[in-house]
């Protein structure tokens, strides 16, 4: 990068989008992975009197959405517009502010995709041809991308039919996968011609290259993208035989890969905050040819869509191109690689919000734990260590000490002169703050801010002001006018990270707290007026107490056990929760005594078991994920009791018509035992 100086801020409007989230599912942890990076780079520009406009929407097209709702029993649009209320209750009170947030099947959005999937056809970029796409039998559809599971034909890793979600991350084009089965019922699935569409991806290699090249951002997003370019592009299959979804232009029987849609809601959203701000023609800044600088924060995961098939589409339809892409890299949930089925999972309602949790502890925590690039392992004992020794220990200290002590002695900014050393100072983080901006690295602005807080601890402590007061009471307000001088750049600058806790500094420093949010960062470098009045000082920043930690970290701790023997935790989120049944619910229930005739493994999995069992007046097959605790020898030609009138389940493509009934040791969580029954004939019910 050339010198950052020139970079942010700029004269050129800046317009910044996160990857939409699913509409699928509630919040958990690793969104915010890009959410939270991208609200503190958006207020930081704006204090570096940039102009800015913040969009995003929920993604409500393609496979996840159809199965999300296959699953729940209801329509795609039913689910997509309940999880989209949920984002959009959720983000203000993380203080994620978007200037839009719309959805995907907007219908600015349908529109702006079929413009540009137009304009690529006349431009010659999109053509048609006949392949063999997978076809289930059992389920009687042909089946699109997530719909399918296989082997990558690449690294051999189990993977989705659009992309090795397992292994090496390619994109994978339909019919490529190896070993194809349902994803829905793991059968077998077979190939079945049909005329699709294709994106000359092959056409943009040259200009891939020189893009990725000069393109800003963090250096893992266009070395991955490099890195595809010189194993070779493949043309991108752009239709799906799916019913919901923006339909292609020309052929409504194939409806668009959601992967073309989805970030054309860029524009579509752009388009959407322009017209409530009653400038219909200001999208046109960022996305025609011009100065506009468009920001795009993602995840690591989808670096490939952004850096390889977005631009080529854009250049293709002559759009404005991305000025930088920033990734992030990936979460972890104490140490385990995030898993909603596994329970390694952090629910932003459930387990934080609905805590009393302040949203402004976890966005520091998001943003001061790791770098952008880095994997940000969540820990509950790290984030209980963020708050109490960084934030409390030392930011929230300072400020309280300051505020107190002049409060209490002067109830007023006293007279004083800001010294040099810590003019220089907070000049000196102003700067360190904007280069870290320009690097697009806001742990070091976490850093620089905290560093700060530091300086301000040492001086105050340093200077003796509880002396000063006895002996030289002007003299003390000299070194509280010094410290009241750096409280006011600590409240400018951790805004953009802790919005609340700022609001509060703010207030109490005499002000309207809401002001604060339009301070830039050049006014943390002019001192409070002489005998300005302040507010009540209180404490701004509050200890996570241990017990409450205990409650967060025995949370997933149960999360992960429930998981293991298969019940309370769903790929939704949130856990099931144990209601009461009647008397005749239960009477409903059919629990018969049956005896195991046979016990084999189910091949390529871990942990299931495939049982022949004899209930007395017919053979069931039944499954049971108990193979990582017994042999099969040790269970065949026990009697144990079953739940016979169960709904019966596909377990790795074999149904399974009941479930064996187990008990867990209290003293050994996770160990289950199955409950067996002696001298009684199979088929006896327990009554």
């Amino acid at each position: 990068m050339n010198d950052v100086r020139k970079t942010y801020p700029t004269k050129s409007p800046v317009l910044v989008t996160c990857g939409l989230p699913y509409a699928s599912g509630p919040m958990h942890i690793g969104h915010l992975r890009t959410y939270v990076p991208a609200d503190v780079f958006v207020r930081l520009l704006r204090k570096m009197q940039t102009e800015v406009v913040f969009v995003c929407g929920s993604d409500t097209h393609g496979t996840p959405i159809v199965t999300a709702a296959e699953r729940e029993g209801v329509t795609p649009e039913e689910l997509f517009r309940r999880y989209h209320q949920h984002y959009v209750e959720i983000f203000p009170r993380l203080n994620i502010i978007f200037d839009n947030y719309g959805t995907t099947d907007d219908p600015e959005n349908h529109h702006r995709t079929h413009e540009i999937v137009r304009a690529l056809q006349e431009n010659g970029y999109i053509y048609s041809k006949e392949l063999e796409t997978p076809y289930c039998d059992n389920c009687g559809r042909s089946l699109p991308d997530r719909f399918v599971r296989g082997e990558c034909p690449y690294c051999h890793a189990d993977a989705r039919g659009d992309e090795c979600d397992q292994g090496c991350g390619r994109y994978l084009e339909p019919g490529e996968i190896l070993n194809p089965r349902c994803a829905i019922c793991g059968s077998p699935t077979r190939p079945v011609r049909r005329r699709h569409y294709y994106f000359k991806l092959t056409a943009f290699e040259d200009f891939l290259k020189e893009y990725l090249e000069s393109v800003d951002g963090t250096k893992n997003a266009k070395n991955y993208a490099l890195g595809w370019i010189r194993d070779g592009l493949k043309d991108w299959c752009i239709t799906r035989d799916l019913e919901w979804g923006v339909k292609f232009p020309g052929d409504e029987s194939l409806t668009l890969y959601v992967w073309v849609d989805a970030p054309i809601h860029y524009i579509s959203s752009t388009e959407e905050w322009a017209k409530k701000t009653e400038q219909p023609d200001a999208w046109e800044k960022f996305w025609r040819p011009g100065d506009g600088k468009i920001v795009h924060y993602i995840g690591q995961d989808i670096v490939y869509h952004h850096c390889i098939f977005w631009p080529s589409m854009l250049k293709g339809s002559g759009y404005n191109l991305p000025y930088a892409i920033v990734a992030s890299g990936m979460v972890k949930i104490e140490g385990h690689n995030f898993s909603r089925s596994r329970g390694y999972v952090v629910w932003i309602d459930d387990d934080y919000l609905s805590k009393g949790l302040d949203p402004d502890y976890l966005r520091y925590y998001m943003v001061a734990t790791t770098g952008q690039t880095r994997d940000l392992d969540f820990s509950w004992d790290t984030f209980h260590d963020k708050v109490n020794t960084e934030l409390v220990g030392v930011f929230g200290n300072f400020v309280y000490r300051a505020l107190h002590f002049t409060h209490k002695h002067f109830g007023a900014v006293p007279e004083g002169e800001i010294s040099e050393e810590v003019l220089d100072r907070i000049r000196s983080t102003i700067d360190s703050i904007v280069a870290a901006v320009n690097e697009y690295e806001l742990k070091k602005v976490a850093d620089d801010i905290m560093q700060l807080a530091s300086f301000g601890n040492e001086y105050f402590q340093s200077n003796t002001p509880w002396v000063l007061v006895k002996e030289d009471k002007a003299a003390c307000g000299r070194v509280l006018y010094d410290a009241l001088a750096i409280v006011k750049a600590l409240a400018i600058l951790i805004e953009p990270m802790m919005p609340g806790v700022a609001e509060k500094i703010w207030e109490q420093l005499g002000f309207e707290s809401s002001e604060i949010h339009s301070i830039l960062l050049e006014e943390a470098l002019v001192p409070l007026p002489i005998g300005h009045r302040m507010g009540r000082p209180v404490p701004v920043i509050a200890k996570i107490d241990d017990r409450l930690l205990a409650e967060l970290k025995s949370t997933i701790e149960t999360r992960i056990r429930r998981a293991e023997r298969g019940e309370g935790t769903t790929e939704e989120g949130g856990e099931s929760q144990m209601e009461t049944v009647t008397f005749d619910e239960f009477k409903r229930m059919d629990i018969r005594a049956g005896k195991i005739l046979e016990c084999e493994r189910v091949p390529k999995t871990k942990k299931l078991l495939k049982m022949r069992v004899d209930i007395g007046d017919e053979e069931r097959t039944i499954v049971t994920g108990l193979a990582d605790q017994y042999a099969p020898e040790e269970l065949e030609g026990l009697t144990a009791l079953f739940l016979v009138n169960l709904e019966p389940k596909k377990l790795a493509g074999i149904e399974s018509q009941g479930m064996i009934l187990a008990i867990e040791y209290a003293d050994q969580p996770g160990k289950w035992k199955p409950l067996t029954v002696e001298s009684v004939p199979p088929g006896s019910k327990v009554a």
